[in-house]
């Protein structure tokens, strides 16, 4: 985190025509941000939330009748404010927070969505610390490691960090293997959490256990995207049923190793539904290796051979995100 006493003072205010209502966000120098919604034909407070946050409904002190206004006072690491960093530690870039503010029509079925965004310079030398409720950039000797929220097509980061019950969750993680041998990259273990750090007494969804099995395929939609490198891995998890409107954090186990080496404990499997079995992403034609996954498969401790990097491995978070459910957000209106 930056500290306080060097962080550059940027004020952003955007306005929106939007039907009958005004649009204004204030980025402020201490990294919090005030946004309001003004609405000028209507007497009553509409329904809004800024990520997972409810604003607090107030007249406008400017007295004008009909007139209501929704403002919402918060720090950017609440209320589902995702952070993507640009650049490099040593040359500078952008720190940019963005959110979206849901506006509930009771005559839409899905909120309309209005863009929030705060930008700040990125001071040299600047990085995120491992476990920070953002999307995390994750340096480890001359690699580095990195998990991001993408949208649908992974051509992307994702407008949004709220998703509804049965919606697709586009993740994507990657290594920079620069000038070293290609890499695979693997999810070990994946979980979801209501805290941004690992609690072993909370609550835990296992998403991908069983050295790189993908539990959640069994069971939904969920399934990793053909690669399209070896140092990357994209990873389509349908929201699941836990902590329904509470932030969720996903802990991952990254590793990198050999591609010509794998083994019951280095894999990326999901299960076909249609044909039953489990298959490996890299090389169907040695799907035997997941046939662990409904059990218990060996941890190997055998190393890549063509680099003593291979078997590396990294603990990542992705988060806060929310799951929500549909017809609960919609009743609410």
């Amino acid at each position: 985190m930056i500290p306080v006493q060097f962080s550059v003072v940027l004020l952003v205010v955007v306005g929106y025509a939007v039907v009958y209502a005004e649009i204004s966000v204030e980025c402020g120098w201490n990294y919090t941000v005030r946004v309001k919604w003004t609405e000028r034909q209507r007497g009553t407070a509409p329904y809004l939330l800024l990520g997972h946050c409810i604003g607090e409904a107030a007249t406008p002190s400017d007295g004008k009748g009909g007139a209501m206004e929704t403002v919402f006072n918060v720090q950017l690491e609440d209320c589902s404010f995702r952070r993507t960093v640009t650049g490099h530690p040593k040359t500078g870039g952008q720190i940019i927070y963005s959110n979206e503010l849901s506006h509930f029509d009771g005559a839409k079925l899905a909120p309309t969505l209005y863009p929030v965004t705060c930008v700040f310079p990125r001071p040299q030398d600047w990085g995120p610390s491992l476990y920070h409720p953002s999307w995390q950039i994750l340096g480890t000797g001359t690699l580095l490691f990195s998990m991001e929220l993408m949208n649908g097509d992974f051509s992307g980061p994702a407008q949004s960090s709220t998703f509804y019950l049965g919606s697709l969750i586009p993740i994507w993680a990657a290594v920079d293997q620069q000038d070293h041998l290609p890499l695979l990259l693997l999810m070990d273990e994946c979980v979801a959490t209501t805290t941004p750090e690992p609690d072993p007494s909370g609550p835990v969804y296992p998403i991908i256990s069983n050295g790189g099995c993908l539990m959640d395929s069994k069971f939904s939609s969920s399934r990793f995207h053909p690669r399209a490198k070896s140092s990357a891995l994209d990873l389509q998890l349908q929201a699941f049923k836990f902590a329904l409107g509470a932030n969720i954090y996903i802990h991952c186990k990254l590793s990198i190793w050999d591609p010509q080496s794998l083994n019951e404990g280095k894999k990326a499997c999901d299960y076909n539904q249609e044909q039953g079995r489990w298959e490996l992403l890299d090389d169907p034609s040695q799907s035997s290796l997941c046939s662990c996954c409904s059990s218990r498969c060996a941890n190997r401790k055998r190393r890549g051979v063509r680099s003593g990097l291979h078997g590396l491995t990294h603990s990542a978070v992705l988060g806060p995100l929310v799951i929500q459910d549909l017809q609960e957000a919609t009743s609410k209106v």
